[in-house]
């Protein structure tokens, strides 16, 4: 088979995150062959690592950690009010420096193994499928410590499988639940709405149907979201207060959901519970808009701002004839012609080219200097501007590209001596680099400028 190192490295880009050294050659007799291979290693997109929580012993272990400061703090107000006439002042030298805060920490080892499973993949197209879902079905860090476990839980599981089966596992999370307002949804009708005088939040219908599955402009009414809010009441969590071995894991709480049928686009849904909800997003998971909606979504992803027509049918008839198989849906995306234009016509999101930096260098990066990168390029990791995640055109990351060669200068200056410019330029580029980047980068006058300069690189920017 003839060596295609060109294609090995727009494969790497485009469809990864960039070449590591030795990744263009060890996948050039047959790029596209070397991208389905990564769809079918055992485990693909799973992170094994016991040190990290599941979603509900993190929320566990917050809201304990949380309730022992509140009460330490009340603690040392009382001391300091009864020894109000005696001389506290600590002794020199006793103070303390304050630990990392229980969520941070959480928080930092989450990122730390993502960052390290888009560092050690061979090329990364199964862990740009996990980053794509996630932000896809996206939470928010802020409103909750489950953010990583959700994307470890409800993504990786299920980034292969079937739609139906990520959808049914997002929706139902704690994480969704609390950043979509379901745990405050109460059917009006319902005990628990009578008793309480508590009614519908229609947000989880809302975005299920308009972001998640159906999409914008595709029909459904907007009975169709308050009939889906109301087959969604009694989804919630365990409060951690009250269970402490299962506190913030999903319970459906029967007493809180709307007695009745519901009509939702069309189709009538007898009230089974859990299972009347269960259904609703069966059905959502498997419609033809479904199948355009995620197959536009990808196309543009991983190809272009304007999603080529042809591709968005191909995927969107794959999706319909495997019932929402993933991987067969990312099995059409890779072997599309128009997937492969040379031209790279899409800029690398800020979480991207980060990595894309680390991979070409080697660097492990140290991750809390990652995440202010990435807050500081505009795509904070797991907080989204809203439920619609980060934007996959390019216009949206067009006026970061100033901040970045501000990054690029910091890393470059941290770690820039310690490696050959020229040999990070074919690790990185190869083929791809143009003869223009070539000249810029051996007319620098440092390696740290000759390495800033390369990572700022339009073939290097772009996908």
């Amino acid at each position: 088979m003839v060596s295609d190192p060109k294609e090995a490295a727009l494969a790497l880009h485009r469809f990864g995150f960039g070449p590591r050294p030795g990744t263009i050659e060890a996948i050039a007799s047959d790029p596209r062959g070397a991208l389905l291979a990564e769809l079918e290693q055992p485990n693909a997109g799973q992170i094994a690592n016991p040190d990290l929580r599941s979603s509900g012993a993190a929320g566990r272990a917050v809201f304990e950690y949380r309730a022992e400061r509140a009460a330490n703090e009340k603690r040392k107000r009382r001391d300091a009010a009864q020894s109000a006439n005696e001389a506290t002042a600590a002794p020199p030298g006793s103070a303390q420096p304050e630990p990392v805060p229980l969520p941070r920490e959480i928080f930092f080892a989450e990122a730390r193994a993502r960052l390290d499973a888009a560092l050690g993949a061979e090329i990364g197209f199964v862990e740009r499928l996990v980053w794509f879902w996630s932000n896809h079905f996206c939470v928010n860090a802020d409103a909750t410590v489950m953010a990583g476990a959700y994307e470890r839980e409800a993504i990786r599981v299920h980034v292969l499988g079937h739609l139906a089966d990520m959808l049914l596992a997002a929706e139902g999370h704690p994480a969704m639940l609390i950043y979509l307002n379901n745990d405050q949804s109460i059917g009006p009708d319902s005990v628990a709405g009578i008793n309480r005088d508590k009614g519908l939040n229609e947000n989880l219908g809302r975005e299920i149907l308009e972001l998640h599955t159906l999409g914008v402009r595709t029909g459904y009414t907007q009975a169709d979201v308050t009939n889906f809010a109301k087959v969604l009441t009694g989804w919630t969590f365990l409060p951690p207060v009250s269970d402490p071995d299962h506190g913030g894991e999903f319970v459906f709480l029967g007493r809180a959901h709307e007695p009745g049928a519901q009509i939702v686009t069309g189709n009538t849904y007898p009230d089974t519970g859990v299972g009347q909800g269960r259904a609703v997003l069966a059905d959502l998971a498997r419609h033809r808009a479904t199948a355009r909606h995620v197959a536009v979504k990808l196309t543009r992803h991983f190809i272009a701002d304007e999603p080529p027509p042809a591709v968005v049918e191909r995927l969107a008839e794959r999706f319909a004839d495997t019932d929402g198989n993933l991987k067969e849906v990312a099995k059409a995306l890779v072997t599309a012609p128009e997937a492969w234009a040379p031209e790279q016509s899409k800029i690398k999101r800020p979480g991207e080219w980060i990595a894309a930096a680390l991979r070409a260098t080697g660097e492990p990066g140290d991750i809390r200097r990652v995440l202010q990168a990435q807050t500081l390029l505009g795509e904070p990791l797991w907080r989204p501007p809203a439920p619609k995640g980060f934007s996959d055109d390019n216009a949206a990351w067009l006026d970061g590209l100033a901040q970045r060669l501000d990054i690029a200068n910091n890393f470059a200056r941290r770690e820039g001596l310690g490696h050959d410019p020229d040999a990070v330029m074919e690790a990185a580029l190869g083929p791809l680099a143009s003869a223009e980047t070539r000249r810029v980068v051996a007319r620098a006058e440092s390696r740290p400028q000759a390495l800033t300069l390369l990572l700022m690189a339009p073939e290097f920017q772009r996908r």
